[in-house]
């Protein structure tokens, strides 16, 4: 059955959002707020269904071109079609939702503490890094490409538009250079990573394969006649959800990957995260810094820390850090990017859950945790720390909502909430909030 409605928002996901004239809402998918379309239902549900879209009766003054002609089939930019102001719009309405939905906030009070995101100047092209899934296909040929979302089926573009310039080429480039070396042997490859910095030029390749022999000279030739790398790895993992690394080996050149943010130059090795923005890291750092209001010699906890990317600039600004970090790979990096930048920062390598109770009364504290947010208990051991104002960054709204209400009930209050667009072209974006003590 086919039904004309109004798209009214975005939700926090790739679907579009609207009612039938009977109330149902609607998630459609390629709908922009402003629309009006004609759907035909895809699935029912007791509460509500989806629907894809027949004709779009009259388009929103926000719909434009989607620029990437994968679009339909990638799955990874499904705002491509959104103009970029309305983007913005819907990310903060999102984390504004959440705040109403889950954390229970009156909707006047969660419109006043959340401001206009901080938009991306690059809208595509941003990217620094590109991460590839890749397997063996049914007739013996070697696949590489993107997971498509909610699925584990691959998609093997040439290009990606929101990657940086050096590196949007590369699928189309490293898919056929490991095609070629994996003719007549199966090197076990299962996961590829490319970085690219448009500051220090670095570019480096990562190869995720299993534990064994491997033709390191054959590869590294031949990968470095598909892209002008300065260094490319081998991280040596058991394929599978948990990867444990077994080793990380240069096939040749640096052997690690280089970027500058905030002044500060990080050094990062294949196996430890890197935001994927740099220009708009920078603005969350910043966003970070400003809200703590730290003075000179303030004790300062930075939890989940990786390679320093808010610890470095804390200290620089003067605190006394303690930085966190459990990945082995990290913490490696951060000692080494604190040295090169002349930055004191105690390291503590474990669980930052572990480790927060024994670190003492705090002046602040920094925490970014993973997207499924903090772990139960933390929130407590925060408020035992003490610290003035903390710093929660999230890449999660919902996770984000759910812990507020956890500081909330130990004795914080949310004082600011600051989206970051890490991400233009898709519904993820970046939270820098700030909660201080009720006392």
């Amino acid at each position: 059955m086919e039904e004309t409605i109004c798209i009214e928002r975005l939700s926090y996901g790739s679907a579009a959002i609207g009612h039938r004239a009977d109330g149902k809402t609607v998630f459609v998918e390629g709908g922009v707020p402003g629309d009006t379309v004609r759907i035909a239902v895809d699935e029912e549900k007791p509460s509500f269904c989806t629907a894809h879209i027949v004709e779009v009766v009259e388009a929103s003054p926000a719909r434009v071109q989607a620029p990437c002609p994968y679009v339909d089939v990638c799955g990874g930019c499904p705002w491509q079609h959104i103009a970029y102001p309305a983007q913005l719009e819907a990310k903060r309405a999102n984390v504004v939702s959440a705040l109403v939905r889950t954390a229970r906030f009156d909707p006047q009070a969660a419109e006043s503490l959340v401001a206009a995101p901080l938009p991306s100047k690059r809208e595509t092209g941003y990217r620094n890094k590109l991460e590839f899934g890749a397997e063996r296909t049914d007739a013996g040929r070697f696949a590489l490409g993107f997971r498509k979302e909610h699925s584990h089926k691959l998609f093997s573009p040439d290009t990606c538009l929101i990657a940086h310039k050096a590196i949007a080429k590369a699928p189309k480039a490293l898919r056929g250079a490991l095609g070629y070396l994996q003719r007549s042997q199966d090197l076990g490859i299962f996961r590829v990573g490319v970085r690219h910095s448009v500051r220090t030029h670095d570019l480096e390749i990562a190869l995720w394969t299993e534990p064994g022999p491997f033709p390191r000279k054959a590869v590294a030739s031949t990968l470095r006649s598909a892209l002008p790398a300065t260094s490319i790895v081998r991280v040596m993992a058991d394929p599978g959800k948990i990867r444990t690394i077994k080793g990380v080996e240069a096939l040749e050149g640096k052997g690690f990957w280089e970027e500058d943010l905030a002044g500060n130059r990080f050094r990062t090795s294949a196996p430890s995260f890197f935001q994927v923005n740099t220009a708009q890291a920078e603005r969350l750092v910043e966003a970070v810094l400003q809200g703590l209001e730290l003075e000179e010699g303030d004790l300062v906890a930075d939890l989940y820390a990786g390679g320093g990317t808010f610890s470095i600039p804390l200290s620089k600004a003067g605190a006394e850090v303690l930085a966190v970090e459990s990945a082995a790979s990290s913490v490696r990096d951060l000692r080494r990017n604190a040295e090169a930048n002349d930055a004191y920062v105690e390291v503590i390598g474990g669980d930052s859950a572990r480790e927060l109770p024994l670190l003492g009364d705090l002046d602040a504290l920094v925490v970014d945790p993973p997207r499924t947010g903090l772990a139960k208990g933390v929130a407590e051991s925060i408020a035992e720390a003490a610290p003035a104002r903390v710093a929660y960054v999230s890449c999660d709204p919902a996770t984000w909502a759910r812990d507020v209400t956890r500081f909330q009930e130990v004795g914080y209050h949310l004082a600011r909430v600051q989206p970051v667009d890490m991400f233009p072209q898709t519904y993820h974006t970046e939270i820098a909030s700030i909660f201080e003590h009720r006392s």
